[in-house]
């Protein structure tokens, strides 16, 4: 794991992979509490029985949003900055969803600096997320993270 002093320091990696995280394995409970919260309840995600019969893979898929709203977990693991204020999304540009993730398969994120640039507050941080399925040529996704680290009070 990549570890800097401060938000800005992350500059020096600019154009650089920063690293990959553990895999995680996408169980069909996380995709039905994923489901539950975000109303989002198709029969490609939440019905097995119907998956089984009528999806090309005889699986249920793992929800595209779902998949992104694991990156600020997954980079846990990829980046650290130990001087610090908050830290806040400001978006995701050019999200795409490139491969479904059936049930049980492993995902994991790869991640790289686009640019550290300094804020009043802060730094403002661009990365290239990509999530990456266990013996699949294709990513899940494919988005550009934008965040702004706050200087340490």
């Amino acid at each position: 794991m990549l570890s800097v002093e401060r938000a800005i320091d992350l500059q020096a990696h600019a154009g650089q992979r920063l690293g990959t995280s553990d895999w995680f394995t996408v169980e069909q409970a996380d995709i039905d509490a994923f489901a539950r919260l975000s109303g989002d309840d198709n029969w490609i995600h939440v019905d097995a029985e119907r998956a089984a019969r009528e999806m090309p893979t005889g699986r249920t898929i793992a929800h595209g949003l779902f998949l992104l709203s694991l990156i600020p977990w997954l980079q846990r693991q990829v980046f650290a900055v130990r001087l610090r204020g908050r830290g806040l999304n400001y978006g995701y540009d050019r999200v795409r969803f490139l491969a479904p993730v059936p049930v049980d398969s492993r995902i994991r994120l790869h991640m790289a600096l686009v640019q550290a640039t300094a804020q009043p507050s802060g730094t403002r941080i661009e990365l290239e997320a990509t999530i990456e399925i266990d013996g699949s040529d294709k990513p899940a996704l494919v988005a550009r993270s934008i965040i702004l680290i706050e200087d340490a009070p």
